[in-house]
């Protein structure tokens, strides 16, 4: 039975489910990593809510670019009582420019009745006029406007939102990752715990055969018993904590309607492995491809626009107006032939506090977002380069304690020869079993913390492909 003990971190099967053979069904089909990952990346409420905060920056962006929509306008006016009986009817629509601060416009109207001298504007030709013009900004908003520049920043949060997504998956396929090895580590102590119960239990029926004719003193069966229950009890506490692991795991596991999945230990893998490994990529491009630093970048442009908005409020207003109108059917031959008329206009604030603080503002906003950057890069390298040391110093420590459990083995197996042979005691076996019950446990939690620091380094990098996103 020692054996069993000596291979316990390589049962391909539990021990429960040997005793309980089942047909194999879809549920009982060893639970990886990978599908850990993909259930979290398509199911895992964080990313979810960082969609729908996506699809709200979308909605905000079509807000903005409303801004440029086409307006259609109608107006009608009569004069029921007095003198004069002119009546009037004009439509219009007019639409922002994409490219300046100006907009084209166009509109139809047309007059009836009779009008006094000095409405003599109103007055159209009997099918009415047309006219188009358009108005052009060659100062203030030429270059950006209001309109514009909520348009820009729109766009700027449609990728912070994006990005916010990508920041979210990240950290959410990084505990889905932890929370899966935690929960096959909790496993493998569980079948080291469970294997060195049942040696303790296979003796006692030995042992008390030897007793029985004479070879061994009554009070062995008797230790042999409170080993037992201390085996047990190491046992049920292993049992406790790879439940408690699958029930945090069932917060990444999760079936086709999203609803939580807890595994069953029958889907334990037979060993824990890394899962993810780190590529060698070079720093300055894994630190320009995470979320959070691109987001600063972002935020900077931003600051920029507001900063060109800002900058925009100092000019004066130029703006120049193009028009053509022509009016059609009988009527007033002055009226009759193709009209065109340009007209400036030009406005200036002879104070401009307001528009100096929103740039002084804004530069002091761009000044501290660009220290916050540089912060965050120095911060980054320095995590990636402590997560490199990290994966390094924990492979060698997991070198060492395979090498810890190697010797251990070997140290139980002579035990057991010995003990076999008459030439050792129940103390000393005991202790050897027990020995390398503690050496296969270190082994298994240094192999944890190892696939930990590499899925720590994974996310650092923001490897997108490896996290299954």
């Amino acid at each position: 039975m020692l054996a069993l003990l000596v291979s316990a971190a390589c049962i391909a099967v539990p021990v429960r489910a040997q005793e309980k053979p089942v047909a194999a069904t879809p549920a009982a089909r060893e639970l990886t990593l990978a599908d850990v990952l993909e259930s979290s990346a398509t199911h895992a409420p964080q990313i979810i809510e960082a969609m729908a905060r996506q699809r709200q920056a979308d909605a905000r962006a079509l807000t903005a670019q409303g801004a440029f929509d086409l307006v259609f306008n109608a107006e009608a006016n009569t004069r029921p009582l007095g003198y004069y009986d002119g009546s009037t009817a004009e439509v219009s629509a007019y639409r922002p420019m994409q490219n300046n601060g100006g907009q084209l416009y166009g509109g139809y109207r047309v007059s009836t009745g009779s009008f006094a001298s000095y409405d003599g504007k109103q007055i159209t030709n009997q099918l009415g006029e047309l006219k188009a013009g358009a108005v052009f900004s060659l100062l203030r908003d030429r270059m950006i406007d209001e309109r514009r520049g909520r348009v820009a920043i729109a766009e700027g949060d449609i990728e912070l939102a994006a990005l916010d997504r990508d920041l979210v998956a990240i950290g959410v396929q990084r505990r889905a990752i932890e929370a899966y090895q935690q929960w096959v580590a909790a496993g493998l102590r569980v079948r080291i715990y469970r294997e060195l119960f049942e040696l303790a239990e296979a003796r006692q029926a030995s042992i008390e055969e030897q007793i029985k004719l004479g070879a061994r003193p009554a009070i062995l069966g008797v230790e042999n018993q409170q080993n037992i229950m201390r085996r047990k009890s190491l046992m049920v506490q292993a049992e406790q904590n790879l439940q408690l692991q699958a029930n945090a795991l069932s917060l990444f596991l999760r079936d086709g309607l999203g609803q939580p999945v807890i595994p069953t230990a029958d889907r334990l893998p037979p060993r824990l492995t890394d899962g993810v490994t780190p590529r060698l990529v070079d720093q300055s491009a894994a630190i320009a491809g995470r979320p959070d630093l691109q987001a600063l970048v972002t935020r900077i442009e931003q600051a920029g626009i507001r900063a060109s908005l800002a900058a925009n409020e100092l000019k004066p207003r130029l703006d120049v107006r193009a028009e053509a109108s022509k009016d059609f059917g009988p009527g007033s031959p002055v009226r009759r032939p193709l009209e065109g008329a340009v007209g400036l206009r030009f406005s200036v604030p002879l104070e401009q506090r307001a528009a100096k603080g929103r740039i002084a503002e804004v530069a002091a906003e761009q000044d501290a977002l660009q220290v916050r950057l540089r912060f965050l890069e120095e911060q980054i390298g320095v995590e990636i380069a402590n997560l490199r040391t990290q994966v390094g110093g924990a492979e060698k420590l997991a070198g060492l304690a395979t090498a810890e459990a190697a010797l251990a083995r070997r140290m139980a197996e002579a035990e057991r020869r010995r003990f076999t042979l008459g030439a050792s005691d129940f103390l000393l076996v005991n202790l050897r079993e027990e020995s390398l019950a503690d050496a296969t446990i270190r082994e298994i939690d240094a192999n944890y913390r190892h696939a930990a620091a590499q899925a720590e380094l994974v996310a650092a990098l923001a490897d997108r492909e490896q996290l299954r996103l």
